[in-house]
């Protein structure tokens, strides 16, 4: 298996500049060039362009390790320092070119060629020096200026994941104690009425704590619908114990989504809110509709959960004391549950009014 490359590979800085080298080289040629004049004139705008550029483009690499040194000085607060080094380098490049350059016309003219073409050229030779060494230093330095900018992204990406994994598993392990709180207090009430039937709930109830503790394995874990609602009508059955006929329960389930994937302990709140709300305060009792579907314009997971109940003005649901009392703990760990585990992806909507029931729509992605 090949590698991958490294976030700050060289390969394709060099890539890139390979191939300005070339637009340079190709752009001088063309620029002395004269078509109409016949071939020749092309091969020597050619030769004159590899003459004149090939030192420029050979010191170009050496001053990538340059421009890294000056700017981790900078990075240590060496800003004067590090323009007075560039300035120099600048210089040095200019003299380099202009020796290069020199050296190559002494080998392929002879010493007074060489001589003759350093006189005439070493001021412009010099001004164009210090211009390509800028532009070097330029491009380098921002390329390592968006290799840091690419790390800071990465780094703060991986922090933020962090944080929302810490505080996911936060969120996950509050729903725990609320569930369980809740029903040992509807045990305890049970007992006080029905010791045969507290027995019997408590055996459920140990089967209901061991898909509890089960899911505790991590904030991101994921069970079946079907698992799901398996826990769902235990801790249904607990309820029928305590509330008898009062509470009735419609399941609307399409079987093609029994294993479909969701967060442990999504519809149970949900339920519990319901019955605490709508079913357990009247004397008359309510109903509970629990539904699933599969949404067949997005292949997502569309569950809902909803009482008969008194229900309440929606805009109360903003204030901290409604919110509160309707919502409880549950409900609110759901939403913060599912805006961080589907990256804001999965949708729970509130519908309600007075006298209109409480309902719950939640939509899950299932890729």
């Amino acid at each position: 298996m090949t590698r991958p490359a490294r976030p700050d590979s060289n390969h394709r800085l060099w890539l890139a500049y390979a191939g300005l080298c070339l637009l340079s080289w190709m752009l001088y040629a063309m620029a002395g060039a004269e078509l109409q004049r016949g071939l020749w004139q092309v091969w020597e705008a050619a030769y004159q362009a590899t003459l004149s550029l090939s030192p420029p483009m050979l010191l170009g690499p050496l001053v990538w390790p340059w421009v890294r040194g000056l700017d981790r000085l900078g990075d240590r607060g060496g800003s004067a320092a590090q323009l007075l080094l560039h300035g120099l380098g600048a210089l040095g490049f200019a003299a380099a070119w202009q020796l290069l350059e020199f050296a190559l016309s002494w080998l392929l003219f002879g010493p007074m060629h060489a001589q003759a073409s350093f006189q005439q050229t070493v001021l412009w030779r010099g001004i164009w020096g210090v211009f390509v060494y800028t532009a070097l230093a330029s491009g380098f330095t921002a390329v390592l200026n968006a290799r840091r900018a690419r790390r800071s992204a990465l780094a703060a990406a991986q922090a933020e994941s962090a944080l929302a994994r810490a505080e996911l598993a936060a969120i996950s392990g509050k729903l725990n104690p609320h569930f369980l709180f809740n029903t040992l207090n509807s045990l305890i009430a049970l007992t006080r009425k029905d010791a045969k039937a507290a027995e019997a709930a408590l055996l459920r109830f140990s089967g209901m704590l061991r898909y509890v503790l089960d899911t505790k394995r991590g904030a991101d874990t994921r069970v079946s619908l079907a698992e799901e609602l398996e826990f769902l009508r235990d801790y249904l059955a607990l309820e029928t114990l305590r509330l008898g006929e009062r509470l009735t329960v419609r399941w609307e389930v399409e079987p093609e989504t029994l294993d479909d994937e969701i967060p442990p302990l999504s519809l149970q709140p949900l339920v519990e809110n319901s019955i605490q709300h709508g079913v357990a305060p009247r004397a008359q009792g309510g109903s509970v509709r629990i539904a699933a579907r599969r949404d067949v314009l997005n292949d997502g997971l569309a569950l809902t959960v909803q009482d008969d109940g008194p229900g309440c003005e929606p805009a109360r649901l903003n204030t901290p004391t409604e919110a509160g009392q309707r919502r409880g703990i549950g409900l609110s760990a759901l939403q913060r549950r599912f805006a961080l585990d589907y990256e804001g992806r999965a949708r729970l909507k509130i519908h309600t009014a007075p006298g209109a029931g409480f309902r719950v729509d939640l939509w899950i992605p299932q890729t």
